[in-house]
């Protein structure tokens, strides 16, 4: 069937959702149009979603990486960023200066879907986004470490190049590999998904939750909102007696 053709070496996520939005056309096309449409087949059942719950990373390991010396101001800024905004990294890679509010430490983005959506992060990434622009007042945000040679330059956006130094922006394959590179094979996602968990493991609100990870719906963030695994271990430590705890 088509559903299977179209999604089905798709995710479970995927396919679930999709299977459920051509559920609910093919019954308004029955019961509002009244046009003879056909039912979901057995073969199109949903699928089971296994939840990764190691996705996560600790905050203290996050700190670590981006206080080790060896690692280039940028990528500090950008993990920093993605961590404290807990915002998707096409989106923080594809800001400009322009679209940043320093004081408020904030920045407008355009997220997946065309939606436009504010971002906020904290002090540390605040003290690392003066140094990372030095001095620039326009262009791209995160930049390449060379200038592009003239093919790649003529074939670029001009948007995506710098005005004042010539340099492109930052890719997203590059930041990936640096990440894994300098963080034993962490993963750009892993760092929105631990700030956004770790917001669940403070009680901070589905809906706060929501409202900073850019989420349309409540069964989206519900990974985040259980505890993670420090709080886990939290609670794992009140089961000790009282002399053996710490």
């Amino acid at each position: 069937m088509a559903l299977t053709a179209l999604w089905g070496t798709a995710k479970p996520a995927t396919w679930n959702r999709n299977r459920a939005a051509v559920g609910s056309w093919l019954t308004w096309c029955a019961a509002k149009q009244h046009w003879a449409a056909p039912i979901l087949s057995d073969s199109a059942e949903r699928r089971r979603e296994n939840n990764d719950d190691t996705k996560a990373v600790s905050r203290s390991r996050i700190d670590r990486l981006c206080r080790r010396r060896d690692v280039p101001v940028r990528e500090k800024t950008l993990w920093r960023m993605l961590y404290e905004s807990a915002s998707g990294a096409s989106a923080v890679l594809a800001l400009n200066i322009e679209d940043l509010d320093l004081p408020n430490k904030q920045a407008r983005v355009t997220v997946k879907g065309g939606d436009t959506m504010w971002i906020t992060w904290g002090t540390d990434t605040a003290h690392l986004l003066p140094r990372l622009i030095a001095g620039r007042e326009r262009g791209p945000l995160f930049l390449s470490e060379y200038r592009p040679g003239p093919h790649r330059r003529a074939t670029t956006d001009p948007d995506d190049i710098c005005p004042e130094t010539g340099r492109a922006r930052l890719g997203y394959d590059r930041a990936r590999i640096l990440l894994g590179h300098y963080g034993d094979g962490l993963r750009l996602q892993q760092l929105r998904h631990s700030s956004a968990t770790h917001l669940g493991d403070t009680n901070t609100s589905a809906n706060v939750i929501m409202a900073k990870t850019g989420h349309k719906s409540l069964r989206s963030v519900q990974p985040y909102v259980k505890p993670g695994l420090a709080a886990v271990h939290q609670a794992t430590e009140t089961l000790s007696s009282p002399r053996r705890r710490g």
